[in-house]
């Protein structure tokens, strides 16, 4: 109850900066409980006990949002209202990735190889599907969608069925992500390197990843959030009732959006981040 009672949803959309230091936080007691306790599965140990430190946080905000649709405002309105519940979903995500990241480039390589294998694994699986063979930028830009396209509709399903479900996806890639960020850096770096060479090669490592990076969970929060949203009104709303129409109408949009921000994400990642790295 501890770790659950740290912050609340009106706290965070105050200062949704401070949710990146909870993610931090989060993510980091689950890394090492994992591999005090769960050594041998700490690589999805430690996304489980993240997940379970954040849910609270993510339950009340969907009950908050999905109240805010029945209220009757108008949709530009609960569009800007969502996007404060979205900053800090997504400064929580960050607050992971660099928590996750930052342990996998301090501790000792025979440790995060275990800790990061299923990780590391999931990372050559999927560049071997896009650079196993010489394809097109159109053919790239496809493939790449239709694989983010997957991970929304899982995020979607288990942001349905689960309520929260959603945020094991986004900690799944987090972890993947800082996952990739690490082996980067530690692959540039020498031991002989230089403090300052070491900090550009990280602040390297993380814009590589994060220009199109933070789009794309982006899409996933907000295809997730619709969900919950979604979630939240079929269990307190009659289906065809005022309420639940209003829900519908603005999830709808949300869904739209993500969709939207996925596209861009895609575009940002084939022809714009490999111009710059």
């Amino acid at each position: 109850m501890v770790l659950e009672e740290l912050i609340t949803p009106f706290k965070a959309e105050a200062k949704p900066w401070k949710l990146f230091f909870y993610g931090f936080l989060y993510a980091s007691i689950a890394l090492g409980l994992s591999l005090w306790i769960f050594r041998p599965y700490a690589s999805l140990v430690m996304i489980f006990l993240t997940v379970f430190a954040s849910m609270p946080l993510l339950i009340n905000t969907l009950k908050i949002e999905e109240g805010k649709d029945i209220e009757g405002h108008p949709e530009m309105f609960l569009l800007k209202e969502h996007s404060r519940a979205l900053s800090f979903l997504v400064f929580l995500f960050l607050g992971s990735t660099i928590a996750y990241m930052f342990w996998y480039i301090v501790l000792p390589a025979d440790i995060t190889l275990g800790l990061f294998s299923i990780q590391t694994k999931t990372i050559t699986d999927i560049n071997t599907q896009i650079t196993g063979q010489a394809v097109s930028q159109a053919t790239l830009f496809s493939k790449i969608f239709f694989n983010n396209l997957k991970v929304l509709i899982f995020c979607l399903i288990f942001s349905f069925l689960y309520g929260s479900g959603a945020l094991f996806i986004l900690t799944w890639n987090a972890s993947v992500i800082a996952t990739a960020i690490g082996n980067f850096v530690r692959s540039n770096i020498s031991e002989l390197s230089s403090a300052f060479h070491y900090f550009e090669i990280t602040s390297l490592g993380i814009m590589r990843y994060f220009i199109h990076g933070i789009p794309e969970i982006g899409a996933y929060f907000i295809g997730g959030l619709a969900a919950g949203i979604i979630s939240i009104a079929v269990i307190n709303h009659d289906f065809g009732s005022k309420k639940f129409r209003a829900v519908l109408v603005d999830s709808t949009d949300l869904l739209l959006l993500s969709l939207v921000t996925l596209v861009v994400a895609a575009v940002i990642e084939v022809f714009i981040t490999p111009v710059l790295f």
